[in-house]
């Protein structure tokens, strides 16, 4: 049985990731090789940066079929790290969509691939992992699948599939609802002053630091 929740509980609002590049500024690109291949008519990139407005683009390699981002699939490998505005994907491959001169969509895999988001509003940073990211930008949405898993503020949410949209500030998550496959959620409480409660895993009562030394001699 398919199991699903939406969840509004860890998440506070994004301040602006969700913003994608505008088709009317220049998309950047440099590398530190290029080649063509006029048999598989593919074009190759080594230390590849591409870059449009508050989007930022690096891989090891790059390879696309043209020189052309109207309509076009880029196939990154290798460090390739995916910035926007206040985040920051991690991973090991990358396809990225194309659309009228926009960055529409990136399908990423890693192992595992690795999202970060920060705000300006608190101090908490948002960190997901998962095998494989689906990252729609026009929809302001991303989908983890395998392993995947988001945390913040101590907080996690675990499961085989997740839907992070950035722009309702929700997670849905979907488990299978059995065994390893359920929707997991750990809550960690936060002391008075907002920071996270910790047990002393030792059970043992803190020194304190007025206490005379024990068994030696008493001070003269």
């Amino acid at each position: 049985m398919i199991r699903s929740l939406v969840l509004i509980l860890l998440l506070a609002p994004t301040c602006g990731l969700a913003q994608i590049g505008d088709s009317r500024l220049p998309i950047s690109l440099d590398a530190d090789f290029s080649d063509y291949d006029g048999k598989s008519s593919m074009l190759t990139f080594r230390g590849l940066r591409l870059s449009q407005g508050n989007i930022g683009i690096e891989a090891d390699e790059g390879r696309a079929s043209k020189l052309d981002f109207e309509d076009s699939v880029w196939k990154l490998a290798g460090n390739v790290v995916i910035t926007v505005e206040n985040g920051r994907i991690e991973c090991e491959t990358a396809d990225l969509e194309f659309t009228d001169n926009e960055l529409r969509v990136a399908n990423i895999s890693g192992t595992p691939a690795t999202f970060e988001l920060s705000r300006s509003s608190s101090e908490d940073t948002t960190f997901a992992e998962a095998g494989l990211l689906r990252y729609d930008l026009r929809a302001g949405a991303i989908e983890f699948s395998d392993n995947a898993k988001i945390v913040e503020g101590g907080n996690q949410i675990a499961s085989d599939y997740l839907v992070y949209n950035i722009e309702e500030q929700r997670i849905k998550a979907q488990g299978s609802g059995e065994g390893d496959g359920k929707v997991k959620i750990t809550f960690t409480p936060r002391d008075e002053d907002g920071a996270e409660a910790v047990d002393d895993p030792t059970g043992e009562a803190p020194d304190d630091p007025t206490d005379e030394a024990v068994g030696g001699d008493a001070p003269e």
